[in-house]
């Protein structure tokens, strides 16, 4: 295969996963979005994880909710599960790899949050836990998936995305991410704060 053509190829293919994502998702993008500034307003918080590549999402998601988006406004508490190197290698070290985020979740969260997983395959273990637990305290979990994720199917809202292909799928989850971002900040403070 050229180089041109693996350009082309990805490019087309990325963006073919999310029309077909969009088309599918637009309303649950929207709906989902107001649950979770009402969860917001109500004094909670939104919390992220997920591994490799997924736990920069992770990482980036909380920043954006912490920091801004598009609207210079006050911060929403949010955090990354991903993010401490001394939680990442205690828990695995002291529990097992399978307890890294529940442990998280026992520790931090309350029935007012919000928990977002995410993971390509839907099939990692310390995520699919960790929603468990946030289920059982009776935070609001969210799971973005790809193609063949029904193992987080416990989630309050399951996005999954139709392709098996880790690339395209995480390329869809940011946007998805991003684009929750926009929605919350905007119903919480408004399009006129600058």
């Amino acid at each position: 295969m050229e180089l041109e053509e693996m350009v082309k190829e990805a490019f087309e293919e990325s963006i073919r996963v999310k029309e077909r994502f969009l088309k599918e998702n637009i309303k649950k993008i929207i709906d989902t979005s107001f649950k979770i500034a009402e969860r917001i307003k109500q004094g909670g918080g939104v919390f992220f994880m997920g591994n490799g590549g997924s736990a920069a999402d992770a990482a980036h998601l909380s920043a954006e909710l912490v920091g801004k988006f598009y609207i210079n406004r006050a911060p929403i508490r949010s955090a990354s599960f991903a993010s401490n190197p001394s939680i990442l290698t205690e828990i695995p070290n002291d529990f097992g790899f399978e307890y890294l985020f529940e442990r998280q979740v026992e520790s931090y969260v309350k029935s007012e949050d919000v928990v977002i997983g995410i993971s390509t395959s839907g099939k990692s273990v310390n995520v699919i836990r960790a929603l468990k637990k946030a289920k059982e305290i009776g935070a609001f979990t969210i799971g973005f998936t790809g193609k063949y994720g029904d193992d987080m199917g416990m989630c309050d809202v399951l996005f999954k995305v139709d392709s098996d292909k880790t690339p395209r799928i995480q390329e869809t989850h940011i946007l998805l991410g991003h684009t929750l971002c926009q929605l919350i900040e905007y119903e919480i403070f408004g399009d006129d704060l600058k």
